[in-house]
């Protein structure tokens, strides 16, 4: 009877805690698993950034000609748009993140803004630099 004890002793001694190699294999899957998901996070970021993007420049081009019909010519800035009411505030960039680095693309004759690009440096999943889109 006593040694039926002492073999629940060492059972219960030897599950205290976890040795080493237990513990180096989970850290070394843990690795391998998150070298596979931090490239397809990083994807996922990029695309959801060129959904705004794009997002963002359909909001404004379509603003931009809305105030043609409206006004018989296009606004002098992006600023425009916000003070007569066709935008509640210029929307920010999503790679640059600020308000103020779309690039303005005015008409030579009548003047005023008539397209809008993005102004970042990068280049798109597609090929195409987001200064062009």
């Amino acid at each position: 009877m006593e040694r039926s004890i002492e073999i629940g002793k060492r059972g219960a001694r030897g599950s205290d805690g976890f040795t080493l190699l237990e513990l180096m294999i989970v850290v070394s899957i843990i690795g391998i698993l998150s070298t596979l998901a931090v490239p397809s996070y990083q994807s996922s970021v990029v695309k959801a950034k060129e959904a705004a993007l794009r997002q963002d420049l359909s909001t404004i081009r379509d603003v931009l000609d809305q105030h043609k019909a409206d006004q018989g010519k296009y606004p002098p800035s992006l600023s425009a748009l916000t003070g007569a009411g066709y935008l509640r505030g210029i929307p920010k960039d999503p790679f640059t993140g600020a308000t103020t680095t779309w690039q303005e693309i005015s008409d030579p004759v009548e003047g005023g803004v008539v397209d809008v690009f993005s102004g970042a440096e990068l280049v798109g999943t597609n090929g195409t630099p987001y200064n062009r889109w």
